[in-house]
């Protein structure tokens, strides 16, 4: 069930987005990932709209959306390969005509599932918080 973020799930939002966050970025520090986990709980979530996706009422995905901009998608990993990821990003096409994104070039889970979604590449930049390229991408209903 996909359903609106509510305050209580932040913790579970973040144990998500951690455990996916290791598995798809291996190259990103611990000092910048725990810099990212207050950021999630004190910056991000107050201030995007957010879906989660539920099983068995345990939260184990969510998209953040500013506007038509994902901030971010994460599927805990033992609940990757199931489609709660294309149903997320579903509920976010669903409320904008295009939607996008930036992905890191050096994570080929996120580069596949948005090739397969059919987002389009726009150019490549250099994070300087992370040190490492990113791509920005583009879907258009």
């Amino acid at each position: 069930m996909i359903r609106k973020f509510e305050t209580r799930d932040t913790e579970s939002i973040v144990d998500v987005w951690l455990k996916a966050s290791k598995l798809a970025h291996p190259f990103l520090s611990d000092s910048f990932l725990a810099h990212e986990t207050d950021n999630i709980r004190n910056l991000y979530l107050p201030n995007a709209e957010t879906w989660v996706v539920e099983i068995n009422e345990a939260v184990v995905g969510f998209i953040a959306l500013l506007g038509n901009e994902v901030g971010g998608l994460f599927v805990h990993p033992d609940f990757q390969g199931q489609k709660l990821g294309k149903a997320l990003m579903d509920k976010a096409t669903s409320l904008h005509d295009s939607v996008e994104l930036e992905v890191f070039k050096h994570n080929p889970i996120g580069r596949g599932f948005y090739a397969r979604y059919g987002f389009e590449e726009m150019h490549e930049d250099f994070n300087e918080d992370t040190q490492q390229l990113v791509i920005r991408l583009k879907y258009s209903a």
